[in-house]
């Protein structure tokens, strides 16, 4: 009895072992799914996208690690914008048709997102953007996991008038998002009390800022709401504190550690404030797990931020809706993503299935001079998106989308 016993054993242990051969060879025989990501590693948003892609590969890596999806490996394709609409449209239209990916992930700028939303929709397709933004928008084939405008632009404004002052200056870079982030602050100011000195814009890539500091050291606001993106940061910065004016308080709404350790600046200026629902500082076993991972896969100088999250929860929501749906076909998928919610390391990635975009927390951080930021403001519950601000219809912020 003990010899057919054993027999037995032995025999479901050498069937184990064969069906385990026969599902790794199964899975190496299968073709990997693929997915874009779609970044500017050149030009004037390089320093900010980069670190994306580095969150997407880690994503990808760790779902690998897990055993991929249905059977087989994720891979990802990285193409460059080089910090240009056209550029990205045309490398978007390639993965999708030449490369057969089966989502996209991209853009920092809305200019970008704005250039390949056609090509998302005109194939039908799905697309993750990562970034916080002005709203105005909704598209069937996008899912935008950053801030909507009353995530960020509308209590990061309110903050700084209450606690900052009332007399503000706009700068921005000049394209879609400072432009209409500005409308929709300026709508706060005007009921809220605030006085709107100056709104400057200044083009992509600028360096020079002499006369932006000059009008400040004249007008002397009590804070400046920046919407500037990429590189003319630096300039910005260097330009204050060559002018003495680093007691000036700034409240920046595109930039996050990872831009502040990008620009180099001998000191941080104590006056700098950010809005997002993400700091690499924030408390928690989650955001502890996030963030030594991705200083053991880049480097222990590496910082996270709140599009860093975005960009790798993204994945991993795709990821979740790919294993429910049983399938990668961005149709199915589009379908099932809707109906996500993920932990994350600022805590619950939540789809609102009316708008597309995501429940989030808001938080507001001041620069500290390691380049990180300590939290001053804290929502303490996430908020539910509106891409169109209700205080308008959305007839009339098209309307005003339009206007010059």
């Amino acid at each position: 009895m003990d010899t057919t016993r054993r027999l037995g054993v032995a025999i479901v242990i050498v069937l184990i072992a064969l069906a385990g051969v026969l599902t790794t060879q199964r899975s190496a025989s299968l073709p990997p799914l693929r997915i874009g990501v779609l970044h500017s590693l050149t030009g004037t948003m390089a320093a900010s996208e980069r670190p994306l892609v580095d969150a997407a590969r880690l994503a990808v890596e760790e779902i690998n690690a897990a055993g991929g999806l249905l059977g087989r490996p994720v891979e990802i394709l990285v193409a460059d914008s080089r910090s240009d609409p056209a550029a990205a449209a045309a490398e978007a239209e390639r993965l999708i048709v030449a490369e057969g990916v089966s989502a996209l992930f991209a853009c920092w700028t809305s200019a970008c997102r704005k250039a390949l939303l056609p090509v998302v929709e005109r194939h039908r397709h799905l697309m993750f953007f990562p970034l916080q933004y002005e709203g105005l928008e909704q598209s069937p084939n996008i899912f935008y996991t950053g801030l909507a405008p009353n995530q960020q632009i509308l209590p990061g404004t309110r903050w700084a008038l209450d606690h900052l002052g009332r007399k503000i200056y706009l700068l921005g870079s000049d394209y879609i998002f400072p432009r209409t982030a500005n409308r929709i602050i300026r709508d706060l100011a005007q009921v809220g009390g605030g006085e709107l000195l100056a709104e400057r814009y200044r083009p992509l890539g600028d360096a020079s800022f002499d006369e932006i500091v000059a009008e400040l050291q004249d007008l002397k606001p009590d804070v400046v709401l920046n919407t500037l993106n990429g590189d003319s940061n630096l300039h910005f910065f260097r330009a204050l504190h060559a002018a003495g004016l680093d007691a000036l308080p700034v409240m920046s709404f595109s930039i996050a550690e990872g831009e502040l350790r990008a620009m180099g600046l001998a000191k941080a200026h104590p006056n700098h404030y950010a809005v997002w629902s993400y700091f690499g500082s924030l408390p928690g076993e989650a955001n502890r797990r996030f963030v030594a991972a991705f200083q053991a896969r880049y480097g222990t100088d590496r910082v996270t931020s709140g599009p860093i999250e975005a960009a790798y929860v993204s994945i991993k929501l795709w990821a979740q809706a790919v294993r429910d749906a049983g399938s990668e076909k961005p149709g199915l998928v589009n379908l099932l993503v809707q109906q996500q919610s993920i932990a994350a390391p600022s805590g619950l990635f939540a789809v609102d299935r009316s708008t597309r975009h995501m429940w989030r927390p808001v938080r507001i951080g001041k620069e500290r001079a390691d380049r990180g930021f300590d939290l001053v403001w804290d929502s303490g519950v996430a908020l539910r998106p509106m891409p169109f601000p209700d205080y308008r219809s959305h007839v009339a912020w098209q309307q005003v989308q339009l206007a010059p």
